[in-house]
């Protein structure tokens, strides 16, 4: 992993999860992966190293050596790889690209590692747990034969340690249409380390620290994978999107991202051993790019749960039925929506509207100017005025109705919506951002409250299970309210859809 000045949140929040991702059909049982085949591979990528002056750095020979027995166990197994050339600081570096055939080709999900070490040492844990663990998962693919609905592909980046240097460089030379073809990259960057935490990257931002969601699709990776460590009882917490590794130019392009990490230089604090267990005020990875980053520093049980995470993602994204849209809108055209569709909105200011926004900020981003999609959306008074209070919402409470949907009998319905919600420190929870579907009955399927910090705007995605209502003509009913005084508050809405 990359050395950054800070090791970004490592918060103890509970992230904020509607429910738990279900795949739209029954997928293929994710297997479980062999602890001692990742272990066989870190004891390769070990003797790499000890042959090659102790390292397995960009432009050293024990990297481009472990490239090639990367790509020498791919190729037996049935892959297309590629080893892709590039340069950085005078040296070649090599990315080990690997493509299962099969899988709809415009659909692409890709599980990536960095396979170079930083020059001081072996890089067992950092990063060759990851490279180790993803390589046999899709060693795993071929002994199964898997023939997943959305096409596989595997990478090992080169020159992370230097800035994410081979990532960069393959998402850099992905052709724009190419790069659309990636709808999710999973990254795996030290997943063993001997005081290990068990963090998931928050792409839905409900830690609300750092630098925001990932792009849409990233918070439904992430659930994915707290969904198998929930299954397994180990509690899970969120780390930021902080730039540390390889996802890093996948969400400059807008590809969603997710990933496990078990901790590197940080140091675990009392509450996070009483929850995970190890030694408190110890760093995750004492041997965080030292020399001592050998095979004696692994956590055995943190790489096979790791592992298997790994498998059970990968299966479960990969080999689950697309789910079929029931009803969608992306606001570029106007379908029906009602503000105030009950007559009881006390809001005097900033009313739900549907259209192009304009940017305000106050202490930062309030109201977002850019759109999940389009040019429009749903938004709480879509002009900036001269200032960031002007139009923002006052006075109470906005709602806007959609029009009747049909929702069909059998299978699992679920809403899906691109949301924020942006308000100044002198909030409260009387503030909100709610969505309720009304039906033969009511329910709200999502809330965010207020509290009283600022809060930027940043784009979210929530999702719900809405069986309850199959069979029913329902609408959705999206409210927000300023009900604590004088604070600034913003909201708005993207790409709301109902799936099966």
């Amino acid at each position: 992993m990359k050395l950054l000045t800070a090791l970004g949140a490592l918060a103890l929040a509970l992230p904020l999860v509607l429910s738990a991702p279900t795949p739209a059909a029954v997928a293929a049982a994710p297997p479980n992966i062999s602890l001692t085949n990742v272990k066989a591979h870190l004891t390769q990528l070990q003797t790499i190293a000890t042959n090659n002056g102790g390292t397995r750095a960009h432009g050293r020979p024990g990297y481009l050596a472990s490239a090639n027995y990367v790509k020498g166990q791919l190729d037996a197994a049935g892959y297309t790889t590629t080893l892709q050339s590039f340069t950085y600081n005078g040296a070649t570096g090599y990315n080990v690209i690997a493509d299962w055939p099969g899988g709809d080709p415009n659909d692409i999900l890709m599980t990536g590692s960095h396979l170079d070490s930083v020059t001081a040492g072996p890089g067992i844990n950092d990063n060759g747990s990851g490279s180790a663990s993803i390589l046999e998962v899709a060693l795993e693919v071929s002994r199964q034969a898997l023939q997943p609905t959305k096409h596989l592909r595997f990478a090992w980046w080169g020159a992370e340690e230097l800035g994410l240097r081979g990532s960069q460089f393959y998402v850099n030379n992905l052709a724009a249409a190419e790069r659309t073809k990636i709808k999710a990259y999973l990254n795996f960057d030290m997943v063993g380390s001997p005081n290990p935490g068990y963090f998931l990257y928050d792409g839905d931002n409900s830690d609300g620290t750092g630098s925001g969601p990932g792009p849409a699709g990233s918070a439904q990776l992430e659930q994915t994978l707290a969904a198998y460590f929930s299954s397994i009882g180990v509690p899970t917490r969120g780390t930021d999107f902080d730039g540390r590794s390889d996802y890093g130019p996948f969400i400059a392009v807008g590809i969603a991202a997710g990933g496990t990490f078990t901790g590197a230089e940080g140091i675990k604090s009392s509450a996070q051993a009483q929850l995970w267990g190890g030694t408190a005020g110890q760093a995750f990875d004492a041997c965080y790019h030292r020399s001592c980053d050998t095979t004696a520093n692994i956590n055995d049980t943190a790489l096979d749960r790791n592992a298997d995470a790994i498998a059970y993602s990968v299966w479960t994204i990969a080999t689950a039925t697309p789910p079929v849209t029931v009803w969608s809108d992306t606001f570029e055209s106007a379908n029906g929506w009602v503000t105030n569709a009950g007559g009881t909105d006390t809001a005097t200011t900033g009313q739900w509207e549907r259209g192009d926004p304009e940017a305000t900020t106050s202490s930062g981003t309030k109201q977002l100017g850019t759109t999940v999609s389009g040019t429009n959306d749903l938004v709480t008074g879509r002009l900036a005025g001269a200032s960031a209070g002007e139009n923002d919402l006052d006075g109470g409470t906005t709602s806007i109705q959609s029009p009747a949907i049909t929702l069909p009998t059998g299978g699992t319905l679920r809403l899906s919506l691109s949301w924020y919600l942006a308000h100044g420190s002198n909030a409260s929870t009387a503030d909100f951002f709610r969505v309720r579907v009304v039906g033969n009955t009511s329910s709200t399927v999502f809330q965010q409250l207020g509290a009283a910090s600022n809060r930027d705007g940043a784009w979210s995605t929530a999702t719900a299970d809405v069986s309850a209502f199959a069979g029913q003509s329902v609408r959705i009913v999206i409210e927000a309210a300023d009900a604590s005084g004088a604070s600034l508050v913003e909201a708005g809405v993207d790409d709301v859809k109902i799936t099966r």
